[in-house]
């Protein structure tokens, strides 16, 4: 039985005798430099090597960030900070670099930005609006008490 070739866009799949392990390949475009971007999986079996491949394919067709499986929170926001703010105000790049440094990074920073999902990042904002609309009761007010007037004071 011959194998087929596989249409244009739908990734590749070959043996690599030197490191005995099967390689799923997918092509995602070019970078801004002109050099063709290419993401390269391992996996000891052809039927796990066909998994990857159908995965990075499918998260490339949902516009996931491939090949950021290492790519974290942090990463994200400190890249964002350095090049996305241009062409900002100078107090706005101050404001966002001491939130994002003082309450995304401490808390989401360590996270895989590729496993992060919507939802855990809505919770996650939902609760720090929680902690600040929670205020601590405020002290008791002191009061002096109110004596009846005396009965032979003159005002």
């Amino acid at each position: 039985m011959v194998a087929t070739r596989r249409n244009p866009g739908e990734g590749g799949l070959h043996w690599e005798e030197s490191r005995q392990r099967w390689f799923a390949t997918v092509y995602l475009g070019y970078s801004p430099s002109g050099k063709r971007r290419k993401v390269k999986v391992s996996a000891r079996t052809k039927t796990e090597a066909k998994a990857k491949l159908q995965q990075l394919l499918r998260d490339r067709d949902e516009g996931h960030v491939i090949g950021g499986q290492t790519y974290t929170v942090r990463d994200a926001v400190e890249s964002w900070l350095a090049h996305g703010l241009t062409g900002r105000q100078e107090s706005t790049v101050v404001n966002r670099t001491i939130l994002s440094r003082t309450h995304v990074i401490p808390a989401l920073g360590a996270r895989k930005l590729a496993q992060l999902s919507a939802e855990e990042v809505d919770e996650w904002s939902h609760e720090g609006q929680d902690a600040q609309h929670r205020h601590p009761a405020p002290p008791p007010v002191y009061t002096a008490p109110v004596h009846p007037p005396c009965a032979g004071a003159t005002w």
